[in-house]
């Protein structure tokens, strides 16, 4: 008998998979809507909001801002806004928790206010850089005060002038978090960015109403705008989503299919990549709400070769990377799968590289890790006990390599899924027809 140690899961080997799914609600767009709404004219109400706990962080800092937050019957958020500008002091720190995007899209919200913020979060947290985005809204003349470049933040907003920013890495939420300030600034601020990537930012700005200009990879907002509520619906979360793509994709006969998904083109290269690996996959969008095209995904297993994700891919899917790891080590025999160009990875949630170089050797497969990405050798996976690093996609990732497995494994680490899909498990032991897994 397995002995499971407190948030820790047991994954099961898995031979068949199917059934269709219905994800949590994007992270990505729900963070946006969450504080578009908070700065605009009038109340919104956003259904399908994402449960995760990331989400839930920044509306708990919205609402030590001043912002009226309501849960509606249908589990969704309404939100009365302040308008731009119109956040008040909060009477103590504001905590990020594990989000990134709530920290970093926050500055640049709060760089325009006329009072001092600190925003801090876990450990975890503080470990990330942040000079990308500290040194942005300087130059547009607020002052941010860190613990060397890394959390906690201070932030001392006043009033902004609009800058041309070109980022040295492309980061969306440095994109975001600028031209939030931008929105609030005089002047225009324009974002030049070195590579593409997710576009919700700009998409929901134009949803609440404010004029944005695209241009090649010069997005462009002017200061002053207002933003209007509205009624909106998070699409189901991609990134997510992957998971399960993966999850078919590497087993026998194989098949899954995710409804009312966002297909926002900006985040739909992992597809690509699936099918580039050899699984049958198809999309098809329904309809469009506030600029987001949402449909259903179904994916289907095939006999998968090797494939490799090159630099100019990685910041198109760089949070997939951890669930596209798991197809290579789900491989047959002798097959390989290659990531470079994704140093970006280091200073996420964890060091990604090294964890899952770490934990996929924990279940059998051969990897070799580089400065910048690893090389995956698919050999059996025997299943073991590997280490998530409290890392949710980490642990996502090595539950669904672990479907392959010739005998149980253990994750620890596991309660780390909770960050952006609650009930994680419980679907897999659905699509897989196992037990309880914890």
């Amino acid at each position: 008998m397995l002995r499971v140690p407190a948030e820790a899961a047991i994954v099961r080997p898995a031979a068949r998979v199917s059934g269709s799914v219905r994800v949590p609600g994007d992270k990505s767009i729900s963070h946006r809507y969450a504080l578009m709404a908070a700065l605009a004219d009038g109340s919104s109400t956003i259904r399908g909001y994402s449960s995760g706990a990331d989400c839930a962080a920044t509306l708990k800092c919205l609402d030590a801002l001043g912002v009226a937050i309501r849960r509606t019957p249908d589990a969704g958020v309404a939100i009365d806004g302040r308008g731009v500008r119109g956040l008040a002091a909060p009477a103590t720190t504001l905590d990020a928790a594990n989000s990134g995007t709530t920290l970093r899209l926050l500055a640049g919200v709060l760089a325009a206010h006329p009072f001092s913020t600190c925003i801090g979060g876990d450990t975890s947290l503080e470990r990330r850089p942040m000079r990308r985005v500290i040194e942005p809204l300087t130059l547009m003349g607020a002052r941010v005060d860190s613990a060397n470049g890394r959390p906690p933040l201070t932030v001392h907003g006043t009033s902004l002038r609009g800058i041309v920013h070109q980022p040295a890495v492309p980061s969306a939420q440095v994109k975001s978090a600028v031209l939030l300030a931008g929105l609030q600034a005089e002047g225009r601020t324009a974002v030049i960015e070195p590579a593409p990537t997710r576009d919700h930012t700009e998409r929901a700005l134009e949803a609440f109403g404010a004029h944005v200009e695209r241009n090649g990879e010069q997005v462009t907002i002017q200061g002053g705008q207002r933003l209007r509520g509205r009624d909106l619906h998070v699409p189901g979360d991609l990134s997510g989503a992957v998971f399960w793509l993966v999850l078919a994709a590497g087993t026998s006969s194989g098949e899954v299919e995710i409804t009312d998904v966002g297909l926002n083109p900006s985040r739909t290269a992992v597809l690509d990549v699936i099918r580039r690996a050899g699984a049958r996959v198809s999309t098809t969008v329904e309809r469009e709400e506030a600029g987001e095209p949402i449909g259903t995904v179904r994916v289907a297993h095939r006999e998968l070769s090797g494939f490799s994700i090159e630099p100019g891919e990685v910041p198109a899917l760089i949070d997939e990377i951890p669930a596209l790891a798991a197809l290579g080590a789900m491989m047959q025999p002798g097959s390989r799968m290659c990531v470079r160009g994704a140093a970006e990875l280091r200073v996420k949630e964890s060091d990604r590289i090294t964890a899952l170089a770490k934990g996929l050797r924990a279940l059998g497969a051969d990897v070799v890790e580089f400065s910048d990405g690893f090389d995956v050798h698919a050999r059996p996976i025997t299943g073991g006990t590997v280490d998530a690093a409290d890392d949710h996609r980490l642990a996502m990732a090595f539950a669904i390599a672990a479907t392959a497995g010739a005998a149980p494994t253990v994750i620890t680490g596991a309660g780390a899924v909770d960050v952006s899909y609650p009930g994680f498990f419980g679907e897999l032991a659905r699509l897989t027809g196992s037990g309880d897994p914890r």
